[in-house]
């Protein structure tokens, strides 16, 4: 079974171009930094080739309980998972890294957000694209700029 790294890789050689992804990332528990590296890293080996980070920036958190400060950064991607298969892939990272979802806009160790999946747009239960609250969100809007 070809890697998803080295299928990618010999689509891009037929001239079959991948869908490009920005996602956005955030941390306010524990190594913030650290956590958002680490984030980039499991999806580079999820079949999520990042290909561009933006700086991070430190930002208030918005709504939830009282909390820390965030570390926000988006990352310009490519892959050929579906816009589902990505959802479950950062899910995965996500627990992986220690996030717990207890309260709503809570604490977190990581968030991953798909805010664009190339020109897709959907609107499910659990999967909207583009993201719906991405244009209200300096933080997310911001580290986005800096990937166009």
């Amino acid at each position: 079974m070809l890697s998803q790294a080295r299928r990618a890789r010999d689509l891009k050689l037929k001239g079959v171009f991948l869908p490009i992804i920005f996602l956005g990332l955030g941390s306010n528990l524990g190594d913030r930094r650290k956590n958002i590296d680490d984030a980039v890293e499991r999806l580079n080996l999820s079949g999520i080739k990042v290909l561009k980070v933006s700086s991070m920036i430190e930002t208030d958190p918005v709504g939830g309980p009282p909390q820390g400060l965030f570390l926000n950064a988006a990352a310009k991607a490519e892959t050929d998972l579906s816009p589902r298969e990505v959802l479950n892939v950062i899910h995965r990272i996500e627990v992986l890294l220690g996030r717990v979802r207890t309260v709503k806009d809570g604490p977190r160790t990581i968030d991953i957000d798909i805010l664009l999946y190339d020109n897709i747009t959907l609107n499910e239960p659990d999967l909207v694209i583009p993201h719906p609250r991405m244009n209200e969100r300096d933080f997310v809007l911001r580290p986005l700029k800096e990937l166009f």
